[in-house]
């Protein structure tokens, strides 16, 4: 099975537990009913700020370690320069 499907098959067993506990078809066990009613509603914001956090985080590090992949570093240095040469061929003034 690929990557993708085992991915689609976790999320869609998460997505049909998340419905059945949020429409009161299964309860949450060890949580009050109470709490579980506070809870439920804002989880999918909770873990769509999760995910966005986790993704700007790991863009931040990309970008802290890129001097430490040095051929990397020359590689985006050379496609920058690389940009501009083809822009000023068309007239656009870079620097």
């Amino acid at each position: 099975m690929a990557r993708v499907h085992r991915v689609t098959l976790t999320a869609a067993i998460l997505a049909v537990a998340y419905f059945l506990t949020f429409f009161n078809f299964l309860s949450v066990p060890l949580l009050d009913g109470g709490i579980a009613e506070k809870i439920l509603p804002v989880l999918p914001w909770w873990l769509l700020v999760s995910f966005g956090s986790y993704c700007l985080w790991s863009i931040g590090m990309g970008l802290v370690t890129l001097r430490e992949c040095p051929e990397a570093y020359n590689e985006l240095l050379g496609e920058i320069a690389e940009a501009k040469n083809d822009l000023r061929t068309k007239g656009v003034t870079v620097d």
